[in-house]
């Protein structure tokens, strides 16, 4: 049975979905920046994406936002189509109850239309700025605030949280939930969290394979969500190495050889996007996808183009009658 794609495919990452990671366009200064979010938001929303995804990170780290959070509430009271979600929002920086309480309201305020994505985080200067430890822990710190963060978010707080009325109400409308796993540990974390899982986009399709089938034999029934970069036409690969080069420079050496050798663009005409959508997705395993356009040095006209062509000539083709169970 065909997995219908565009507007109505139901919760955040949901089955089938096709949800579009916003970038900051930097050089543009702060007001710049958050009008043109809102604009490719707006474009998404009209080009038929289910969803948008914002990630976090701080100092002006190009591309990214500080907070992931109150980006997801601004697309949300712009756009009456698409669910929106921080993800990732790097969950070691804050309080997890804290956490809960906050997604909760917002999703108290948008019904069904609320997601979120967590992650361990990995620079240095994301830590210095919120006074946290950046150690060798960070995955222990990570799995127990994901304890304490994933039954709140199905309405089942513990302690004092149970207090909060957005939070209870989740038990009927959960908060769905994905982590971000590029190892067997994170996995079984994200298992015994009942969280789904989240790749990043640089990994080769088969080790997020692999993380996937992990996921998978440890328990996993949430979703499996695959993230790549997007671009109709010929992707420029000078860009990408600015893109790759940012992340390598905070990446540990051992986490880089997962990464692909060519960058894993999917690009061409149209259909072959189509096509090489639905080769990521057999290939993997996934269950929803989460695209990215933005590259270093793409202006906001070529984002807001190569948004609407997906949406107009990829989405419609892109039936994926073979997405993952």
């Amino acid at each position: 049975m065909s997995q219908p794609f565009g507007h109505g495919a139901g919760s955040p990452f949901g089955h089938g979905a096709v949800s579009l990671r916003l970038y900051a366009q930097t050089g543009t200064g702060a007001d710049g920046i958050v009008e043109a979010l809102l604009a490719q938001a707006k474009a998404a929303d009209a080009a038929g994406f289910d969803g948008i995804t914002v990630s976090e990170h701080h100092g002006g780290f190009a591309g990214y936002l500080p907070v992931p959070l109150q980006v997801a509430g601004w697309v949300l009271d712009a756009c009456p189509n698409v669910w929106a979600a921080p993800a990732p929002l790097l969950l070691t920086l804050r309080p997890p109850g804290l956490v809960a309480e906050e997604v909760a309201w917002l999703a108290a305020r948008h019904r069904g239309r609320v997601g979120l994505g967590v992650a361990a985080g990995s620079l240095a200067q994301d830590f210095d700025i919120a006074g946290a430890v950046f150690d060798d822990r960070l995955g222990a710190h990570f799995g127990e605030a994901l304890a304490v963060l994933a039954p709140a978010l199905r309405g089942e707080p513990d302690g004092p949280l149970a207090g909060d009325q957005a939070v209870t109400a989740l038990a009927d409308r959960p908060v769905p939930l994905v982590a971000a796993a590029m190892s067997r540990a994170a996995v079984r974390r994200a298992v015994a969290a009942g969280a789904g899982v989240l790749s990043d986009s640089l990994s080769t399709r088969d080790r997020i394979a692999t993380i996937f089938s992990w996921y998978r034999d440890e328990g996993g029934a949430g979703p499996r969500v695959v993230t790549r970069w997007v671009w109709i036409g010929t992707a420029d690969l000078g860009r990408l190495t600015t893109e790759s080069d940012r992340y390598a420079g905070y990446t540990p050496a051992d986490r880089q050889k997962d990464w692909a050798d060519r960058f894993d663009v999917v690009t061409g005409s149209p259909d072959e996007v189509a096509d090489g959508l639905r080769q990521v997705v057999r290939h993997t395993g996934a269950t929803a996808l989460n695209l990215r356009v933005h590259m270093a040095g793409a202006a906001a006209n070529e984002v807001l183009e190569q948004i609407g062509r997906i949406g107009a000539e990829v989405l419609p083709a892109l039936a994926l009658a073979d997405v993952g169970d």
